[in-house]
């Protein structure tokens, strides 16, 4: 169970209300000057790599740059590889400090997304491996260029989206990740970068 922490309530969070989830949606959760600031330190500081998974028997690289950091211990697993993260950067630290009061909950790792242009993209998935438990809190930063949030609920057969804004915070909860999808799509009319990241509590597995 994520360790929990007084929540905060914010006139201009929009709270969504979905069949089997919940999210919670800050457009302009960082000032327009510290989003910018985090966005250009993050592309500097992090150490960004473009990884693969193993389809039809051959690498095939992943339409984007990624990162793992977190607390010591905090290793994650998905698309067949597993993963150790990097320690916590004072950036990264500060980020997480501002928005755990928003999610009511300690995180202890983040997985960063460096979307290089609109070619870039992340396709239908939930997060829903066993290390992040029953019903997790996924706390994602927006940073950049704005891009396209897409959620589908398969057997129910609903959809959503969202348009996420440079410096905005969505939170997603409740059952979310056990019945919706989501994707962030390529498009052809973004051309600036964008980097994503997503707190979580790493549980770990017996």
């Amino acid at each position: 169970m994520e360790p929990q922490i007084p929540l905060f309530s914010d006139p201009a969070s929009q709270h969504i209300t979905l069949k089997d989830g919940e999210l919670v949606y800050y457009p302009q959760f960082f000032s327009l000057q510290d989003a910018t600031s985090h966005l250009h330190m993050l592309m500097e500081k992090i150490q960004w790599q473009q990884e693969s998974m193993m389809m039809y028997g051959k690498p095939v690289l992943f339409p984007r740059l990624m990162a793992w950091y977190g607390d010591t211990g905090s290793t994650y697993a998905f698309s067949g590889k597993t993963y150790t993260p990097e320690g916590w950067t004072d950036e990264l630290l500060k980020i997480k400090e501002q928005i755990e009061p928003a999610a009511g909950v300690r995180f202890n790792s983040v997985l960063l997304n460096r979307y290089r242009d609109g070619k870039d993209s992340m396709g239908w998935h939930a997060d829903d491996e066993p290390e992040l438990g029953k019903n997790p809190v996924i706390a994602s930063v927006n940073l950049g260029a704005v891009r396209r949030f897409m959620l589908r609920h398969p057997e129910a057969g609903l959809k959503y989206e969202l348009e996420l804004q440079h410096g905005s915070l969505l939170i997603m909860k409740g059952a979310l990740q056990h019945h919706w999808q989501h994707q962030v799509p390529k498009t052809t009319k973004v051309s600036g970068e964008r980097i994503n990241l997503t707190f979580r509590v790493i549980q770990r597995v017996r």
